[in-house]
C-alpha cells in the first residue's frame, strides 16, 4: 500500500488523475483537528493527538491501494509546515510538494521522503516507526492476541489505572489479585471502571489448595515441604505464576512494588526457560524519533558467559521478530571485525559463533562498534561486506553494565521512549516493571505481555 501527504488540496486533482492510472482503490484522508484535538496538543498530550490520526490512517490503508493525505492548517503556536511534517512522519507518508527543498531544510536527518517528483514516491520504501506509531502497533497487536494478563499488585494505584485503560481499549483481559472489596473501593475513589476485571484472592480461593499440591510436586526435590508449598500458594506472585503455569492466565506483569528477583524467581522455578535458552535476559524496545531498536541484556544477567550471550542473542532475535522487526543483530564491542584484539573481542566472536550454532539463519555482525552498526558510511569502511552493518536494529551488549548504561543514556539524552524490560527466554511471558514506573509504562508492558503470549 502506497501513500502520499500534501499540505493542501491545491494539487489534489492533478494527483488523483495520475494515481487513477496506477491504482484502483484510492482513499482521501483529510486531517481535520477538532477543538479537543487542538486542546490535546496545546496541553502537551501529543500522544492522543497523533494516535487519533494514525489509527484513522491505518483503517484507510487496510481497505485501499493508495491513500492521499491532505494536511491541516496550523493553529495556536503550531506552524503549518512543522505540524504537517510531524504528522507525515507519524503516518510514514511521503510528502509531495512543490516547495520540497524548503521543507527538507525543516526536516534534516530524517528518513521521510519530501519530493516534487511523484515517481520518487512510487519507488521509495522507508519504514518510519515513531514512538506514537509503535504504541499504536502494540495496541493493535494486543487486541488481535486477545490474551489474559494477571496483575498481582492491585494495592498500587498505577496498576489499577493501567488495568482501567487496557480494559477500556479492549486490549487484553485482566486478572487482579487481592480483596475484591478493597479493589472496588479504591477503583471508585480513583474514578476507574474495573468491572470487566476478574478478581482473585490467593489467601482464600478454591485454586489455592490445588496450586499448593502442584508447587509441592514441582519443588519437593529442592526441599520444599507441604507446609512451605501451602505458604507459597498464598503468596500473590507465586499464585500469579501458577495461574500462568496452569493456563488460567496467559501472561504476568509485576514489579511495581517488588524487586526483579521477586518477580523472576517463581517463574524460573515453575515456568522455566525455553529450549536452547540457558538464561533469562531483559530487553528494551527503544523508540527513537523514526525507528525502533532493541537493546539487550539491560536488566538481568551481569556477566554472561559466551554460551549465555549466544542465548541472549537468540532470545532477542525472537523478541524482535514477534514484534514485526526483521532482526539484524549487532554484537557490540570496542572493535569492528578484525580492527582490534584482546580477550573482550574474542569473547564476542565466540558468542557470535555459538549464536549461529543455535540458529544458522540469524543475521549477525560481530564484533562491531555502535557507529559501524548504525551508519552505512562508517560500515562501508569498517565492515564493507556485511548485510547487517550500518542497518542493525538489534543490539547485544557484552554485559549488563554496558546494556543498562546505554539504554538509560539513549532514553534520557535522545528523549527516546524505552519500553521494557521485556523478560526473554521463559516458556510463558512474565514481565518486570520498574518500581518507579509510570502508568503508561504499565500499560505498554501489559500490551507487550499479551503480544508475547499470542506468539
Amino acid at each position: 500500500m502506497k501513500s502520499c501527504y500534501i499540505f493542501s488540496d491545491k494539487n489534489l486533482a492533478y494527483l488523483q488523475e495520475i494515481i487513477a492510472t496506477k491504482f484502483k482503490k484510492v482513499e482521501i484522508f483529510k486531517i481535520t483537528p477538532d477543538e479537543n484535538d487542538k486542546k490535546n496538543l496545546i496541553n502537551l498530550n501529543e500522544k492522543e493527538f497523533f494516535l487519533k490520526f494514525i489509527d484513522k490512517f491505518e483503517e484507510l490503508k487496510a481497505k485501499s491501494d493508495f491513500v492521499i493525505v491532505i494536511g491541516c492548517e496550523g493553529f495556536s503556536v503550531f506552524g503549518k509546515s512543522e505540524l504537517n511534517l510531524k504528522l507525515a512522519r507519524n503516518l510514514n507518508a511521503s510528502v509531495f510538494d512543490e516547495n520540497a527543498n524548503e521543507l527538507r531544510a525543516l526536516n534534516l536527518n530524517s528518513k521521510l521522503l519530501i519530493t516534487d517528483n511523484f515517481d520518487e514516491i512510487l519507488s521509495y520504501n522507508a519504514e518510519i516507526i515513531t514512538p506514537f506509531k509503535f504504541q499504536s502497533l502494540l495496541l493493535k497487536r494486543a487486541k488481535a492476541a486477545n490474551k489474559t494478563v494477571v496483575l498481582p499488585e492491585s494495592d498500587d494505584e498505577r496498576i489499577l489505572k493501567a488495568a482501567h485503560i487496557v480494559l477500556e481499549k479492549g486490549a487484553a483481559n485482566i486478572i487482579l489479585l487481592g480483596l475484591e472489596s478493597e479493589i472496588s473501593k479504591k477503583a471508585a475513589t480513583l474514578g476507574l471502571n474495573l468491572s470487566k476485571a476478574k478478581v482473585l484472592n490467593p489467601a482464600q480461593n478454591e485454586l489455592t489448595d490445588e496450586f499448593a499440591k502442584k508447587i509441592y510436586e514441582l519443588r519437593k526435590h529442592k526441599g520444599v515441604d507441604e507446609a512451605k508449598a501451602n505458604a507459597l500458594a498464598k503468596d500473590k506472585i507465586y499464585f500469579a505464576t501458577m495461574l500462568i503455569h496452569e493456563g488460567i492466565a496467559d501472561a504476568l506483569v509485576s514489579g511495581a512494588t517488588m524487586s526483579t528477583a521477586d518477580t523472576i524467581r517463581p517463574a524460573l522455578q515453575i515456568i522455566k526457560t525455553k529450549p536452547n535458552v540457558s538464561v533469562v535476559s531483559g530487553a528494551f524496545f527503544m523508540a527513537l524519533e523514526e525507528e525502533i531498536l532493541l537493546f539487550a541484556d539491560c536488566a538481568v544477567t551481569p556477566n554472561p558467559s559466551a554460551d549465555e550471550l549466544a542465548s541472549i542473542t537468540l532470545s532477542s532475535a525472537q523478541t524482535a521478530s514477534a514484534f514485526g522487526l526483521n532482526p539484524k543483530i549487532a554484537m557490540l564491542s570496542y572493535s569492528t571485525a578484525d580492527s582490534g584484539s584482546g580477550a573482550d573481542v574474542e569473547f564476542v566472536k565466540e558468542a557470535a559463533k555459538k549464536a549461529h550454532e543455535l540458529d544458522v539463519n540469524l543475521k549477525i555482525a560481530a564484533p562491531i562498534q555502535f557507529d559501524a552498526a548504525v551508519d552505512l558510511s562508517v560500515a562501508s569502511k569498517k565492515m564493507p561486506n556485511s548485510d547487517v552493518a550500518g542497518q542493525a536494529n538489534v543490539f547485544i551488549f557484552p554485559n549488563l553494565d554496558c546494556g543498562n548504561i546505554c539504554y538509560k543514556a539513549v532514553q534520557r539524552s535522545a528523549n527516546a521512549l524505552a519500553v521494557g524490560p521485556i523478560l526473554q527466554g521463559l516458556k510463558k511471558p512474565v514481565n518486570d516493571l520498574s518500581r518507579g514506573c509510570l502508568v503508561e509504562d504499565v500499560v505498554n508492558t501489559i500490551l507487550i505481555s499479551a503480544i508475547q503470549a499470542g506468539e
